[in-house]
Order: C-alpha cells, then sequence, then structure tokens
C-alpha cells in the first residue's frame, strides 16, 4: 500500500507550477514549499505539473529542479519527479553501466514490477537511450548473468492466479536436480526462474520445500558463497517475499557504517507508491523500530524531511 498523503483537493497543475516557480526565484530556494507540493503529489499529477510548468516557462522542469537543489536532496526529488517507468530505466541504464554483482537494481526492476510496468520500462529505455534494454544488458555482462539477467528483464510474465500442480511438482525436482548438480546456470533452471508467474513460481517453491524439506534458497545458500548464487537468492526472494527483501535493503543501508543513501533513497522513492507501507511494517518487525525513526536518526535537512514525507509522515 502507498505511503504518499495526497490531499482530497488539490491546487490545478498550472497553480502548482506557478508556486514551484516562486520557490526556485529569489535570494533562496524555497525547499520547504518544493516537498510540499511534490511530497504529496502522486505520478499523475507529478507529470502534469511538468508538463504544465514547461510550457509557461519554456524551460525544462527537471533541469531547473537539479540546478535549484543540490546532492542527497537533488538526487531523491529528481528521482521522484520522474515518471515510474522513465525513473526505472534510468535506474537500469545506470545499474548497467556501473555493473557488478553487487548491483541489484536490475533484478528489484525485473521481480518486483508487473509484466505491464516492466514493458513500459522497456519502452522508455528504447526512447531515453536509443538502445533496447536487452541489447545493452547483454553487451554489458557475461556468462550466467548474462543468461539470467537478459530473460529476467525481457520476460512477460503471466499475472494471473492460475497454477498448473502438475508443473509445479515437476518444475520443483526440476530445480533440484540442478541444484544438485551445481548446474546453476543451466537453462532450463533459468528459464524456470524468468518466465513462470509469480504464482506458478511461488507453487514451485512450495513443493520444493514439502518434498525436499526446505525452502531452495537455503540450498543455495548452503552452497559455497557465489556472487551468482546470490543473485539467483536475490530473485526468488524479490519474486516471493519482496516487502521483507526490501525491508532487509533498508536495514542494511542504515546500519552500515555511513549510510548507502543510494539504496536507501531508491527503495524509498520506488516503493512510496507501491507497497512501501507493507515494508515499513516489516522493517518495524525485524528491527522493533519505526523507518521513519531510523531515517531521522540517520539522515539531515531537506534531504531527510523529503524521506520522511514520502514514507507517510503526516506534517506537524
Amino acid at each position: 500500500m502507498s505511503t504518499i498523503i495526497v490531499p482530497a483537493s488539490t491546487p490545478s497543475p498550472v497553480e502548482d507550477s506557478e508556486r514551484l516557480r516562486k520557490a526556485f526565484e529569489g535570494w533562496g530556494t524555497n525547499e520547504k514549499l518544493i516537498i510540499e507540493i511534490l511530497g504529496h503529489r502522486n505520478a499523475a499529477q507529478r507529470r502534469a505539473i511538468r508538463q504544465t510548468y514547461s510550457q509557461l516557462y519554456e524551460e525544462d522542469f527537471l533541469k531547473r529542479l537539479q540546478s535549484e537543489l543540490t546532492r542527497d536532496f537533488e538526487r531523491a526529488l529528481f528521482l521522484w519527479s520522474l515518471d515510474p517507468p522513465e525513473r526505472d530505466a534510468l535506474l537500469a541504464h545506470e545499474s548497467i553501466k556501473k555493473w557488478s554483482a553487487e548491483n541489484r537494481s536490475l533484478i528489484e526492476i525485473s521481480c518486483t514490477r508487473s509484466s505491464t510496468e516492466l514493458w513500459s520500462v522497456r519502452q522508455a529505455y528504447h526512447v531515453r537511450y536509443k538502445k533496447s534494454l536487452e541489447e545493452d544488458v547483454a553487451s554489458h555482462t557475461q556468462g550466467d548473468f548474462r543468461k539470467l539477467l537478459v530473460q529476467l528483464v525481457s520476460s512477460y510474465r503471466y499475472e494471473g492466479p492460475e497454477v498448473d500442480t502438475r508443473l509445479a511438482k515437476s518444475e520443483a525436482k526440476q530445480l533440484h536436480e540442478a541444484i544438485k548438480e551445481k548446474a546453476f546456470g543451466n537453462e532450463e533452471f533459468i528459464r524456470i526462474i524468468t518466465t513462470r508467474s509469480k504464482a506458478q513460481l511461488n507453487a514451485t517453491f512450495n513443493y520444493y520445500k514439502d518434498d525436499f524439506g526446505h525452502h531452495i534458497n537455503k540450498d543455495l545458500k548452503n552452497e559455497k558463497p557465489e556472487d551468482f548464487l546470490e543473485s539467483l537468492r536475490i530473485v526468488i526472494k524479490c519474486i516471493c517475499f519482496p516487502e521483507r527483501y526490501f525491508a532487509k535493503v533498508l536495514r542494511l543501508a542504515i546500519d552500515k557504517l555511513g549510510t548507502d543513501e543510494e539504496a536507501l533513497m531508491r527503495v524509498v522513492v520506488t516503493r512510496a507508491e507501491t507497497d512501501l507501507s507493507n515494508i515499513k511494517e516489516e522493517y518495524h518487525k525485524r528491527t522493533s523500530k519505526t523507518l521513519e525513526h531510523a531515517i531521522a536518526a540517520d539522515t539531515t535537512g531537506d534531504y531527510e524531511e523529503f524521506l520522511l514525507t514520502l514514507i507517510g509522515k503526516q506534517q506537524s
């Protein structure tokens, strides 16, 4: 569930654009007003503001926003102001260009968006970078990672609830055999986890647990630590337990020595309009701390205020 607090009655895009123009002008930028407006508008409303502002003042809204703000606050507001598919395309592009096995953005985008959303990301990527997402992933990865990631970003999973129990049992056995033989890059293994619907995969993993005694991720974890196996585990977590996965990303980002601002910002900005309410509950369950308290203790200034606005803090 979304954590964004959108007023029942909001000003028109023209009124919001005029107020934002005033926030940009003068001796100092009015950051509080920018947060008050953009932090309480949904994606469609933010898109209308961008378009209206550009028409009224004949300048690109995002460029003006970036010129007025700095550092993490600027980055967070810039990402927030993009359309979700455009934002995911940008994050995917950045992940590809500085690709490493530790970078989770591509897997998160591929496995936690709906098929329609992922299709929109591919379209946005094509428009923005004049290449296909699949092409860029293939160009910057190799081996088992290439096989896995190209399949993930190009998948179009069935979204319905129907499950083929016979197939689930059969594929649970196939996955177990592949793990037993340490054939983690096996084409059938990758085909199953990258093309089956989430409902079908959950059924398959349940049969795996019933037949072989524990969740598939435990068998993958029991193997010798390896980057590719960790990526497979992340794929499965994102498909089966997305709220738990993102809560852990937040915990690790906040708890490490020197906050991982990129991870913190990425989760808050990309999940605020979807399931951040559930992620907050999971975070509290795992840490006995509220996410609001953790963010307030680890960030400062306008950046702190903006993140707290996105996670649903009520204005005092």
